[in-house]
């Protein structure tokens, strides 16, 4: 036990009187020394004029400090009273109140940048004290101010871009982790980032040192953080029923070739959450991954479309009728020239790392994808609009990736101004018989200007009959206006993509580039009427937000889908042949005459399948036509090619997701049963990554 007088004396050591500051911050110095080296410092055994620290002296100051346990609270609030009062008063003299209306910007100290520690502890001299204690004060001052300022992203590395596109690539070509391990952090999948930021890095057993990573939490353990509101817009819409041929024998969509959908289910699978139903577009998680159907040879006939009929899995009463589209592939020496406006979110919540920098990022994949005679301008908006890089040749690469680097987010968002600004600069470079396109990168907050959807639509529309389309790549949570990027990306005859990770980025804009940029067939209709004769009832899988009325079919003003060089599209329909017995429908009791009377032409047809398409520069709608017989059947499921049996897979997995009753029963196991029978070659680890996915979704229990 310590004896009282050797007590006092530690504690006369431990908290000194006035004009003594310089004995107790080498006592602390010494302690310090002797925690890290396990013995005293020279220069501390100097400043503490002589003394050791020894073993019994560290346990004497553990139970000073239990004594003053209690103290420490009152003490603490009794100098942080005169310390706040004296913080207060210098930051009045060094900022003074304004309250003026010109909206002029004052730097704060919260703007000021934080004083750093000295690495070393120094002695003090009793003469240096009050300097000492004044910067004390002014330290404190600007930590507590800094502690109210928001964190700005760190600067982008351009030199560690390489590195993590192949570490994300290898991740997905790395083994499956389990679904506990993807949720739980472990060593093969990299835990869901609780801010939302960008995973990526997902090598097992590294760890990528990244501006793109979730940054540590600098919040204090007591300071109670309240959860970020949500305000994702998303189109919520009501999945196609089930119709009776006889009744309503003819369905027309557009076709889709945006694959948003996919990657923000991916996104939140990741994190631990099962994505809302409304966020599940099941033709987009369909059409994300690349197949291997059969192409046109020729660029005269812009692209192949190929039909099988086949089994249901998860029905042993209907079948499915697989529509597959390929595009004509353009070859890199026959692709025309680009000319390419960035349109980028410049705005205060763009503010976030899986935003701006990710953004960032992005688009010097994309710039180190084209060739030296493109053209790249840059528009950003925020408060306002602005042009940070005028048409500038490709060839001067380094002056449009500074111009990228430099970006930095404040203020709200001008989208419309933004648009209008891009599409000037777009008109100002317009190559004849090139590409011209604006490409629009935004968590999709339009909060200034127009906001309303029909009206930027309206102004999209106006735009794209110039011949400039738009292209729109939606990052981050919390923020998304996932509902605006798809109206403005449907009518600005481009596509709409969302990227969380630098592979995606790495997909959408370079291995995808040229379905991405290159367009092959503009306004894309489908039109199927299905013979009553043979097929009592059928519902499409998907493309709700994509129906049209049969009358737009043939009407040419009315806008569709695009298809770039190479762009596969796949359209599922499940129906149920006449007689088969699983008709969810009563049939109609003075409606067979017509169908029964022997004279049907085509009776022997299931359906037949219309498609009409644009070239590029052209007004005139053509049509191709393909009638679905029983030639197109496959007898078993299994016989059907691998790409159709993922691509089922894929659809069984989307319907899974939105709680569709006609895959209640089908379980996740089956779904993995599929895709991984048809995984085939993968050399991006894309089926691979669905697998997790699926499993995933099993052991969060979403829609069992």
């Amino acid at each position: 036990m310590v004896d009282d007088n050797e007590l006092k004396r530690l504690r006369d050591v431990a908290t000194p009187a006035p004009g003594t500051d310089a004995k107790a911050r080498a006592f602390e110095a010494a302690m310090r020394a002797y925690d890290l080296d396990e013995k005293t410092s020279p220069a501390a055994q100097g400043s503490a004029n002589g003394l050791r620290l020894t073993e019994r002296a560290q346990k004497l100051w553990s139970e000073i400090m239990q004594k003053k346990l209690f103290a420490t609270p009152a003490i603490a609030g009794l100098v942080a009273l005169p310390i706040a009062g004296y913080a207060t008063i210098y930051m009045l003299q060094q900022q003074p109140f304004h309250s003026g209306g010109d909206e002029k910007i004052t730097e704060t100290l919260a703007d000021k940048p934080a004083a750093k520690a000295p690495a070393t502890v120094r002695p003090l001299t009793v003469a240096g004290a009050d300097k000492q204690k004044k910067a004390d004060v002014d330290a404190e001052s600007r930590a507590a101010a800094e502690a109210l300022a928001p964190a700005s992203p760190p600067k982008p590395e351009s030199n560690a871009l390489g590195g993590l596109v192949q570490q994300d690539m290898l991740a997905r070509n790395a083994p499956e982790p389990s679904p506990r391990e993807a949720l739980a952090g472990g060593s093969s999948a990299t835990a869901p980032a609780a801010d939302g930021a960008a995973q990526i890095g997902r090598v097992p057993g590294t760890v990528a040192q990244s501006r793109l990573m979730a940054q540590p939490s600098t919040a204090p353990a007591d300071q109670m953080l309240l959860p970020e509101q949500n305000r994702d817009r998303v189109e919520d819409f009501k999945t196609n029923p089930v119709r009776a041929a006889l009744e309503d024998p003819v369905s027309t969509f557009s076709i889709d070739v945006d694959t948003a959908s996919y990657s923000f289910v991916r996104r939140s699978l990741r994190e631990g959450v099962v994505p809302q139903a409304d966020t599940v577009r099941v033709e987009e998680m369909i059409n994300y991954f690349p197949y291997d159907w059969k192409g046109p040879d020729t660029a005269s006939m812009p692209f192949n479309s190929t039909v099988s009929v086949m089994p249901t899995p998860w029905n042993e009463h209907t079948r499915l009728m697989h529509v597959a589209i390929k595009g004509f592939d353009a070859k890199p020496a026959e692709q025309p020239k680009a000319n390419l406006v960035f349109l980028i979110d410049v705005s205060g919540s763009m503010n976030e790392q899986d935003k701006l920098p990710l953004l960032q990022s992005a688009f010097r994949l994309l710039v180190s994808k084209l060739r030296p005679d493109d053209t790249v301008s840059i528009v950003t908006y925020a408060g306002d609009a602005g042009t940070v890089l005028e048409p500038t040749k490709v060839s001067e690469k380094d002056k449009i990736l500074n111009a990228i680097d430099t970006l930095t987010p404040g203020g709200s968002t001008a989208g419309e101004a933004g648009i209008k600004e891009a599409y000037r600069l777009a008109q100002k470079s317009f190559v004849k018989d090139g590409v011209n396109r604006v490409m629009l990168a935004t968590d999709g907050d339009f909060n200034v200007g127009q906001t309303d959807d029909d009206d930027l639509k309206r102004l999209i529309e106006q735009e794209r009959r110039t011949g400039v389309f738009l292209s729109v790549f939606g990052f981050g949570r919390g923020n998304l206006n996932d509902q605006m990027m798809q109206t403005i990306a449907q009518n600005g005859n481009g596509t709409a993509a969302y990227i969380d990770t630098l592979a995606e980025a790495e997909k959408v804009l370079v291995e995808d580039a040229s379905s991405t940029l290159f367009t092959i067939a503009k306004d894309v209709k489908i039109q199927v009427e299905f013979n009553p004769n043979k097929v009592s009832e059928y519902r499409l899988i998907g493309y709700e937000t994509r129906a049209l009325n049969r009358e737009d079919f043939n009407n040419d003003r009315v806008d569709a889908g695009e298809i770039g060089s190479g762009h596969s599209v796949t359209a599922i329909y499940e129906i149920t042949p006449k007689g088969n017995g699983g008709e969810q429908i009563d049939p109609l009791r003075y409606g067979q005459a017509s169908v029964n009377n022997g004279g049907a032409a085509n009776a022997d047809e299931y359906a037949f399948v219309k498609i009409r398409y644009k070239l590029p520069n052209e007004d005139a709608s053509k049509l191709i036509t393909t009638p679905v017989t029983s030639a197109n059947e496959v007898a078993d499921f299994n016989q059907a090619s691998t790409d159709q049996r993922f691509s089922v897979a894929v659809a069984a997995f989307g319907q899974k997701l939105r709680d569709e009753d006609a895959t209640a029963k089908f379980g996740y196991d089956k779904i993995v049963e599929i895709a991984t029978a048809a995984r085939g070659a993968d050399p991006f680890g894309y089926r691979s990554e669905f697998l997790l996915l699926v499993r995933l979704a099993s052991a969060l229990g979403g829609n069992r």
